[in-house]
């Protein structure tokens, strides 16, 4: 939203509260984020766990009988569960809408035999154990770039930093974008810096964020941010709808992602989940159609970011060594 949206955009039950004696004080232009994307705009869309072609069709369909706009679609099963062939047609999908496709890479720890992740702490939570595990995030990286992916999912800081430096030494493509999984989101400004530094494009954040803590973020880091407007139930099935325009307004330049809650998981994807699979990337279409008929009836619907658009504009980075 641009100033002038912002100040006139309505919030929620508003008008009838004032009415009641009820309103909410005013708006602080202190807590508005000051960054938009490159090329304008304070938000994108993001339709997330779009598992593979088939999914893939069921939300490019739905997102064209209910007129919602995707800036990109994300996988959440990995490179190495779809063939040659799956990411090629999803590739060919996503560049005839000028849609990014996001897929996500290599082992992580709930899928190799360490146990810590299945312990009461969660020890090492989804990050990528040992060399083998970062070799192979790499091979896909590699893999899905050369099958004409331009952006890579990644839950391993050390991951993120080792896709950072191959792009920069010309073994991914350059524009190739890093995208901070949801998995290990950072949770304060700090955290969010040196997941920036690291190579973060698109960092996800924890759909628990005060708004406080959005604009906190936003005082040290322009970097865009992801946050699930309705989170899956691993990650907490937290419901922000009515605070859409208002996170926007923090937390710009910010991705919604339209996420669901009450379901089961589906990673690593097969053909034995299909039928929820399809269901359920269905629903999430709507449950973003939904989300912007809040944002509408709020008059808070404008300045999203062009459709078609990708980058993340100039961002800060560690220094890579000689």
């Amino acid at each position: 939203m641009s100033d002038a949206s912002a100040k006139a955009a309505r919030r929620p039950g508003e008008q009838a509260l004032a009415a009641l004696g009820l309103g909410a004080p005013d708006l602080s232009p202190a807590d508005a984020s000051p960054h938009s994307f490159p090329g304008g705009g304070k938000w994108r869309t993001e339709l997330p766990s779009c598992e593979g072609p088939e999914a893939l069709a069921v939300v490019l369909k739905e997102a064209s009988r209910l007129d919602v706009p995707i800036h990109r679609i994300s996988q959440g099963s990995g490179v190495w569960m779809l063939t040659d062939a799956e990411i090629t047609e999803m590739v060919e999908a996503t560049a005839e809408r000028d849609i990014e496709l996001c897929l996500f890479t290599g082992p992580r720890g709930t899928w190799d035999i360490g146990g810590s992740t299945r312990t009461d702490s969660r020890g090492a939570g989804l990050r990528a154990r040992g060399h083998d595990a970062v070799a192979g995030c790499v091979e896909d990286a590699v893999r899905a770039t050369e099958l004409g992916v331009k952006c890579l999912l990644v839950a391993d800081e050390g991951v993120l930093w080792t896709l950072h430096r191959a792009r920069v030494a010309g073994i991914i493509p350059a524009d190739t974008t890093l995208k901070v999984s949801a998995l290990i989101g950072p949770v304060n400004p700090t955290s969010y810096a040196v997941y920036e530094n690291l190579g973060g494009d698109s960092i996800n954040v924890p759909s628990d964020l005060t708004l406080d803590h959005l604009t906190e973020i936003r005082r040290v880091s322009a970097a865009p941010m992801d946050m699930y407007i309705e989170a899956p139930d691993d990650l907490g099935g937290y419901i922000r709808m009515y605070e859409v325009a208002e996170l926007i307004r923090r937390g710009a330049p910010l991705y919604l992602k339209f996420g669901l809650s009450k379901t089961p998981g589906i990673y690593p994807y097969g053909h034995h989940m299909r039928d929820l699979t399809l269901s359920t990337a269905k629903e999430r279409v709507r449950r973003g159609r939904l989300a912007l008929d809040l944002l509408a009836r709020h008059g808070a619907d404008g300045d999203m970011a062009p459709l078609g658009s990708r980058l993340p504009g100039a961002l800060k980075r560690f220094d890579i060594p000689a």
